[in-house]
C-alpha cells in the first residue's frame, strides 16, 4: 500500500514538473529578449526607438560609442499594424461568413468537404502562401499597380488574410455551434426568417467566441514572417498606398539579423520585445473575452444589437456566406493545382535523390534528411512533455488551482509568441549552449518549445473526450490513479494523441524563420549528424524562390512540401475520425445495453 502511494505521488510530481516547464519556457523567452534589448534601448533611447521615423542602422555601431546609425522602428510598427488591420478585414470577414455558412447553410458531405478545406488551409506553410503570392497573385495585381509592381500593402493583406482565414473560420464555427439550438428555433417561432434567425439571434449570441477568433487571427497576422518578407517589398518606410513597398517588424528582424552589428542586433532583439508586448496584449484581450463568455454574457438575449437587421440585409449576409466559402474552396484548389502542374514536371532524379555540394546542382535530399531529423528529435522532446502536462491539467489539477491558471496563461503566451521571436530565443539560448554554431539539435530544441501548446491542447481535448465511466470503473476495480491513466485513459485517447503528433509534424514542416536562426542561413549539404547545420524544406523553398536562379527547383520543392502537408492532414483527419467512431461506438453500445436491460426488466414485470 505504501509502495503504491509513493508511485502515485511520484507520478503527480513528474506531471506537475513538466507542466511547470511551460511557465519556465514563457518566462525564459521574456527574460532573454529583455536582457538583449535593454543595452540597445539605453543607447538609442526608448522614445527614439519607438517613435523614430528613420531606420538606417550602422553595422559598426557598438555600445559605449557615439551612434552613426538611426534606429527608429515607427515605420515598421505602423506597417505591421496597418497590414494586420487590413488582413483582419480580409481574412476576418471571409472566416466569419464561412463559419456561418458551415454552421447553418451547409449539411452532410458538403459540410465535411468545406471543413477539410479549412483544415488544409490551416496546414499550408507560410512560405508556400508567399511563393503562391509572388508567382500567381502578384502578376494579376501588377496590372492594377500604377508602376507595374504590386509588392506592398494590398498584396500583403490578401496573403495574410488568407493565412488567418482558417483560424477565424474554425473558431467562429465552434462559437456558433455552441449557441443553444433553442435560440435559433425561438427566433423562427417569433416570425423571423431563417436568415434573420441566424444573423439577428445566433450571431450576437456567439459574439464572445467570434471576438476571440478575431483576436487570435490578429495574433497570427502580427507574428507572420516569411510570407510577408516575400510580398511586402521590405522598404523601411511608412505604407504610402496599396502598392507601396513597406516593411513589418518581423521582416525587419529576419532580413537584417544575419549581418547585424552589436547595437543593430540589440535593436532587432528590442523589436522582438515589442512583438512580445503585442502578444501579451492579445492574450490579455483573449482572457477578457473568454471570462466574459464564461460569466454568461450572451448577447443573443437582446434583439436588434447585431449589425444585421432587415430581411434584405440578412439575405445579403447569407449570400456573402456562400460566396466566402466558395472563394476559400477556389483558392485552395487553385493553390494545389498550380503547384502540382508547375512542380511535378521538374521532379527529376537529381533533384529528389542526388547529392548537393556548394556551387553544384540543387537537390532536396539533404533538406528532406534535415527535416526528418528535426521532426524526429522535436517529437521525442515535445510529445512526452506535452502529454504529461495535459495529464496533469486534466487528471490531477483542479480548475480553481492558482497554479493551473498560471500554467494555462503560460501556454496561451507560448502559443501566441511569433515564430521569429522563437528563432531569436533559440539563437540566444540553444545555439549558445550547444557550442555557438548552427545545428539541427538547436533547431529541434527551439521548435520543441513551439510545439508544446499544440501537443498540450490537442492531448487535453482527447483526454476530456474519454468517458468518466471508464475512469470510475478502473478505480472501482482497485486500480490507482496513475495506473488508471496509463492503462485506461491514455489508450482510449490514443487516436487524438496520434492526431496531435501528426499536427506537430505539420507544424515542423511549415516553419522556416526559427530554423534560419538556429540551423543555418544558407543552403546546406547532407547533414552529418544532429550537431551539423541543415536546411529544412520550407527554408530551402524560401531561398530557391528568392534568387530567381532556381525557379524550376522552387516549383518542385513547393510541390513536394505541399504533397507532404496534404498527406499529414489526411492522416490527422483519419486519426480524429477513428477517435470519434470509437467513442460513438461506446455510446451506442451503452445505449443498446440500457435498452436490453429495460426490455428484460419489462419481460420480468410482464
Amino acid at each position: 500500500m505504501e509502495k503504491s502511494r509513493i508511485k502515485e505521488m511520484c507520478g503527480k510530481v513528474v506531471f506537475a514538473a513538466t507542466a511547470a516547464l511551460c511557465i519556465a519556457a514563457a518566462a525564459a523567452i521574456f527574460i532573454f529578449i529583455i536582457m538583449k534589448s535593454v543595452p540597445a534601448l539605453s543607447e538609442t533611447g526608448l522614445g527614439n526607438f519607438l517613435f523614430g521615423s528613420e531606420w538606417a542602422p550602422d553595422a559598426n555601431d557598438v555600445y559605449g560609442q557615439p551612434l552613426a546609425g538611426s534606429y527608429g522602428i515607427l515605420p515598421m510598427l505602423v506597417g505591421t499594424l496597418t497590414a494586420t488591420a487590413c488582413a483582419l478585414l480580409v481574412g476576418g470577414s471571409l472566416g466569419f461568413f464561412t463559419a456561418v455558412f458551415l454552421s447553418y447553410y451547409c449539411k452532410g458531405r458538403l459540410k465535411a468537404v468545406f471543413s477539410s478545406v479549412i483544415n488544409l488551409l490551416a496546414g499550408v506553410p507560410s512560405v508556400i502562401f508567399g511563393f503562391f503570392g509572388i508567382k500567381v497573385i502578384m502578376p494579376l495585381f501588377n496590372m492594377l499597380s500604377p508602376n507595374g509592381n504590386s509588392s506592398g500593402l494590398l498584396l500583403t493583406s490578401v496573403i495574410l488574410g488568407m493565412m488567418i482565414f482558417p483560424t477565424v473560420a474554425s473558431l467562429s464555427k465552434t462559437a456558433l455551434e455552441a449557441v443553444p439550438r433553442a435560440y435559433y428555433e425561438g427566433a423562427l417561432a417569433l416570425g423571423d426568417t431563417r436568415d434573420q434567425a441566424v444573423f439577428r439571434t445566433v450571431v450576437p449570441a456567439a459574439k464572445s467566441g467570434i471576438t476571440a477568433a478575431m483576436i487570435l487571427g490578429v495574433g497570427r497576422a502580427l507574428g507572420e514572417t516569411m510570407a510577408v518578407v516575400m510580398v511586402a517589398g521590405n522598404s523601411p518606410q511608412f505604407p504610402r498606398g496599396l502598392f507601396s513597398s513597406f516593411r513589418t517588424m518581423t521582416a525587419n528582424i529576419v532580413l537584417e539579423m544575419g549581418y547585424a552589428g552589436e547595437v543593430q542586433m540589440g535593436a532587432l532583439f528590442a523589436t522582438g520585445g515589442v512583438l512580445l508586448v503585442f502578444v501579451a496584449i492579445t492574450v490579455a484581450l483573449l482572457s477578457l473575452v473568454t471570462s466574459e463568455k464564461k460569466n454568461g454574457g450572451r448577447g443573443g438575449k437582446k434583439r436588434g444589437i447585431s449589425l444585421f437587421g432587415g430581411r434584405k440585409i440578412c439575405f445579403a449576409g447569407k449570400v456573402f456566406s456562400v460566396v466566402s466559402a466558395m472563394f476559400a474552396l477556389a483558392f485552395l484548389a487553385a493553390l494545389i493545382i498550380y503547384l502540382l502542374i508547375m512542380g511535378l514536371p521538374h521532379l527529376s532524379g537529381q533533384l529528389l535523390f542526388g547529392s548537393y555540394e556548394y556551387g553544384g546542382e540543387i537537390s532536396i535530399l539533404p533538406s528532406v534528411a534535415a527535416t526528418l531529423m528535426t521532426v524526429g528529435i522535436s517529437l521525442v522532446i515535445a510529445l512526452p512533455l506535452g502529454i504529461c502536462t495535459a495529464i496533469f491539467l486534466n487528471e490531477y489539477a483542479g480548475s480553481k488551482n492558482p497554479f493551473v491558471r498560471v500554467i494555462r496563461g503560460a501556454i496561451d503566451v507560448l502559443s501566441g509568441v511569433p515564430s521569429i521571436v522563437y528563432g531569436l530565443f533559440g539563437a540566444v539560448t540553444f545555439v549558445t549552449l550547444l557550442g555557438g554554431s548552427y545545428s539541427i539539435a538547436a533547431g529541434s530544441l527551439t521548435i520543441s518549445v513551439m510545439l508544446l501548446p499544440t501537443v498540450i491542447r490537442a492531448t487535453e481535448e482527447s483526454l476530456r473526450a474519454v468517458p468518466m465511466s471508464l475512469r470510475e470503473g478502473a478505480l472501482a476495480l482497485g486500480a490507482g490513479k496513475l495506473r488508471t491513466v496509463f492503462t485506461v485513459v491514455l489508450p482510449s485517447a490514443m487516436p487524438g494523441i496520434i492526431a496531435a503528433a501528426i499536427l506537430s509534424v505539420g507544424r515542423v514542416m511549415s516553419e522556416s524563420a526559427p530554423f534560419m536562426f538556429t540551423m543555418g542561413s544558407s543552403i546546406q549539404p547532407m547533414p552529418e549528424g544532429a550537431m551539423s547545420g541543415g536546411t529544412t524544406l520550407a527554408v530551402l523553398l524560401y531561398y530557391l524562390s528568392g534568387e530567381n536562379l532556381y525557379t524550376d527547383e522552387a516549383y518542385a520543392c513547393a510541390c513536394v512540401l505541399m504533397l507532404i502537408v496534404l498527406l499529414l492532414n489526411v492522416a490527422a483527419e483519419l486519426a480524429g475520425r477513428a477517435l470519434q467512431k470509437k467513442f460513438q461506438g461506446e455510446k451506442n453500445a451503452k445505449k443498446k445495453s440500457r435498452r436490453r436491460r429495460a426490455l428484460e426488466q419489462a419481460k420480468e414485470n410482464g
